[in-house]
């Protein structure tokens, strides 16, 4: 495993591999890895012959400082972590090397970024194709490698590559939860024993759901969550979405959309989780 931290080493040392028409996967992360990011790296190492693992905490996609603040930095645990996934080229670098001067480019992708996260998150998604297309054009990768987790981070990251015109192959990649089902993030690090506890329920809800989905409505079904996790004291919902996998919008009834997608976004105590659930994929 090697560990640099600039743009120029960076490319000096993939253009070694790259004229020798190696294959480059790319893993962009905040650090705090957890097995989701492992999973993330090893079907990469798998398709690739060199894959690039970059951390960084990257500020322009907070909205809110506290978070950013208290968002967990881990380098020297992550490496560790990466060292045993295989053999990576870890990016890690300096605020000042990404943003040397103040990025003020602007990304409009409505309505894909102003629903759900965007209408919560005023500016988290222009942040996000800030750093991803600096990530890219530093990387430059032949796939790059995001959980499904973050499912309109994947969306809108499609429609930057889409619109930007980059030769790079966008890999979703499953959910990886812990043994009880929780989704794995690197904020549940933050939540306490008793609130690690009460998390449990959101994916238990949105599992629930799907069934709950087999014999009524959609509006029904919105209900039933929204309920539930009304119900559960410690939990605030932010939103539960159904939406249309594609567009990210709202439907109204089960055959609006071939591929429906349940969205939510829970507080946890001052733990901000997201999760998804599939409801149908045709």
């Amino acid at each position: 495993m090697k560990i640099i931290h600039s743009i120029q080493e960076l490319q000096t040392e993939l253009a070694r591999f790259r004229n020798k028409g190696k294959r480059i996967g790319f893993v962009p992360t905040m650090g705090a890895l957890h097995a989701g990011h492992i999973s993330l790296v090893e079907n990469s190492t798998k398709a690739n012959e060199v894959t690039v693992v970059s951390i960084f905490v990257n500020p322009t996609q907070f909205n809110d400082p506290d978070d950013l603040q208290k968002y967990p930095r881990t380098l020297e645990a992550d490496c560790a972590l990466l060292s045993a996934a295989g053999d990576v080229i870890v990016f890690a670098p300096e605020v000042k090397e990404m943003y040397p001067q103040p990025d003020t480019r602007r990304f409009d992708y409505a309505p894909l970024d102003t629903v759900m996260e965007g209408r919560f998150r005023p500016g988290h998604f222009n942040g996000v194709c800030q750093i991803v297309s600096k990530l890219f054009d530093a990387v430059m990768p032949h796939r790059a490698y995001f959980g499904e987790k973050d499912f309109q981070q994947l969306a809108i990251i499609r429609k930057l590559v889409q619109s930007m015109q980059y030769p790079i192959d966008i890999v979703g990649c499953p959910i990886v939860r812990e043994a009880d089902g929780l989704a794995m993030s690197s904020r549940n690090t933050r939540l306490s024993a008793r609130e690690r506890e009460i998390a449990l329920k959101i994916s238990e809800t949105l599992f629930k759901s799907r069934t709950f989905a087999e014999a009524h409505t959609l509006a029904g079904t919105l209900a039933f969550v929204v309920d539930t996790i009304g119900a559960v004291e410690g939990l605030q919902l932010e939103y539960f979405e159904i939406v249309d996998g594609n567009t990210l919008q709202r439907i109204s009834n089960w055959e609006e959309a071939s591929f429906v997608v349940g969205c939510i976004a829970v507080w946890c105590g001052k733990v901000r989780l997201i999760d998804n659930i599939t409801h149908k994929s045709l």
